[in-house]
């Protein structure tokens, strides 16, 4: 999503200054300058790249957010949520570690359970079929809209923002196997 938003802003992904472990780029929206990050650690290492990155570019923990696959969340949902805990994401309880809180924003995108007994991990690594793929650009598309109205409007704007898009999408999770 975040590569999404830089696309349609026309700006590229750029190694970060070296203290931090990321690529970045910016987007200027209707809130103003963003930055936008790809941690370039272990997903589950990357509050060591999200907490360099805000003190660099001085951006405050409440204009983070934070986005993340989630199994609990049905393939083709949104879901935009300030705090919680870390739902047993490595990535986020990372982050949430770095930080030192749970107050942060995340934008989450369902990706369905695992089939079967197929381990977790192995699951949310897999390229996503091409039955799927187009439901994916769609919740692309729409995951970076709801980045914008956070930029423009806040946090009570995004969430709602997430919820229409979940319903106006109508993705319906696949079939297993």
């Amino acid at each position: 999503m975040v590569t999404c938003l830089a696309d349609e802003e026309g700006s590229a992904f750029r190694r970060a200054p070296r203290c931090i472990r990321a690529r970045v780029a910016h987007a200027d929206l209707p809130g103003g300058r963003a930055w936008l990050a790809l941690p370039s650690t272990f997903m589950n290492q990357s509050g060591r790249g999200v907490v360099p990155l805000l003190h660099y570019y001085k951006v405050e923990v409440e204009d983070l957010v934070l986005v993340h696959d989630d199994i609990d969340l049905p393939f083709g949902k949104l879901r935009f949520h300030f705090g919680r805990g870390t739902g047993g994401h490595n990535g986020v309880a990372s982050v949430v570690r770095a930080l030192g809180s749970e107050s942060l924003w995340r934008l989450k995108i369902g990706v369905g359970r695992p089939p079967g007994r197929m381990d977790p991990a192995a699951f949310v690594l897999q390229r996503f079929s091409g039955r799927e793929r187009p439901d994916v650009d769609r919740m692309v598309a729409a995951g970076a809209a709801v980045l914008r109205t956070f930029a423009a409007a806040g946090g009570e704007q995004a969430r709602q923002e997430a919820g229409e898009a979940s319903a106006r999408l109508g993705i319906t999770p696949p079939e297993p196997g």
